[in-house]
């Protein structure tokens, strides 16, 4: 085979316009044009999102702070409070124990009364309330006399 037949040429030819059809493709196409554009948008999303996420961060560390500056400040009045009652010769008895906050610990939740809670007076409790099952299915009971009606 000759360096100049047609045969080579041909060839050659097809391998060029495959790679040029190829390179027109990627260029012009509109699935690849959407595809590099969504790619795009998801880049700038996760780039938001990280910067929302450090801005949570910091407004989260920022509240953190300033409980713990509430906290300490609590407790200097605290001990305030108490130094004075101490000066004027106040018993503890005399101080509002509403004010005391030696017992409060940020880790527990407040306390709650363990007691049930009273049942309501008309609920079907069996003894007879409006909503009771058998209200109102007493044969044996007296009827009352209805109001007059004007």
């Amino acid at each position: 085979m000759d360096a100049s037949s047609p045969l080579t040429f041909a060839v050659i030819g097809l391998i060029v316009g495959f790679i040029v059809g190829m390179g027109c493709y990627r260029l012009f196409s509109k699935s690849q044009r959407e595809t590099a554009s969504m790619r795009q948008q998801l880049l700038e999303r996760e780039h938001q999102i990280a910067e929302m996420k450090t801005s949570v961060g910091n407004h989260l560390t920022g509240i953190y702070e300033r409980l713990s500056n509430i906290r300490d400040e609590a407790n200097q009045l605290e001990l305030q409070l108490k130094e004075d009652a101490a000066e004027w010769n106040i018993r503890d008895a005399a101080v509002q124990h509403s004010l005391d906050l030696s017992g409060i610990n940020s880790k527990q939740q407040p306390s709650e009364d363990n007691t049930p809670p009273a049942m309501p007076r008309d609920y079907a409790d069996g003894k007879g309330g409006t909503l009771s099952e058998n209200f109102g299915l007493k044969s044996h009971e007296v009827a009352t006399p209805q109001p007059p009606r004007y």
